[in-house]
């Protein structure tokens, strides 16, 4: 891509930018978190998604992931949890893939191969979870699945943000295969967040360094919780 991503045309109302500032992704960059929620609040528009996916993992995930004490069954709520960010993943690319005449042939397959990767990661958790797996929630992602420049803008919040939040539940796995399933879907999705943000125009000489695949020296893990906050927050998912 060689025309540098215009986020504040992609993204007038903040909000796509305020969760991916709450996952790390803008770290050091000044980003103005309340400027962009009173953006949103007004604009009343961006990314949406919806509120099945967040009640399905603020409660009762959120109060069944411990930090304190490893278990089995607190591994199952930190699967299902992977699997709730992998349905999210894997219905956004499918719809976009479905839905989106893509003029860029290299976004194009970045969509395609990276949808069928977030469609292995939610079988394979459903495979290990079998019977307690949560199932999909529902989701609306408006114009991010029809514009693909909004497509392309909202893939590396997400990316981003799944980076962050594997990293966040990583010293609260208790058993070692599940550790090893997680940092194997774990750097695939960060494979996933420098691919885009190459796509997007990072890592190419003159754009902005901290768009660039790898931005900094070290990622921000983030908690289930502040994750959620961050959508919360922007006011966009009603009944939260």
């Amino acid at each position: 891509m060689s025309e540098h991503l215009d986020i504040a045309t992609i993204d007038p109302s903040g909000d796509i930018r305020t969760v991916a500032a709450d996952a790390g992704a803008f770290a050091d960059a000044g980003f103005d978190r309340r400027a962009a929620l009173r953006r949103s609040a007004a604009a009343g528009g961006g990314l949406l998604l919806g509120a099945g996916l967040f009640q399905t993992m603020l409660s009762p995930a959120e109060a069944a992931i411990s930090k304190t004490r490893k278990s089995k069954t607190n591994d199952i709520a930190i699967l299902n949890y992977a699997l709730t960010l992998e349905y999210l993943e894997a219905a956004f690319y499918a719809q976009a893939v479905a839905n989106i005449k893509f003029a860029n042939a290299n976004l194009a397959y970045f969509a395609t191969t990276t949808g069928k990767h977030e469609a292995d990661h939610v079988t394979t958790l459903k495979s290990v979870l079998k019977k307690k797996a949560v199932k999909a929630p529902e989701v609306m992602f408006g114009a991010a699945v029809t514009d693909e420049k909004t497509f392309a803008a909202t893939a590396q919040v997400l990316e981003d943000t799944g980076v962050a939040a594997y990293a966040g539940q990583v010293t609260h796995v208790y058993q070692a295969a599940v550790l090893e399933a997680a940092a194997a879907i774990h750097s695939v999705e960060a494979r996933h967040a420098a691919w885009i943000r190459f796509l997007n125009g990072g890592g190419v000489p003159g754009a902005d360094p901290k768009s660039a695949p790898a931005f900094t020296s070290f990622d921000v893990a983030r908690s289930e919780k502040s994750t959620l906050k961050a959508v919360k927050a922007t006011g966009f998912v009603p009944g939260l």
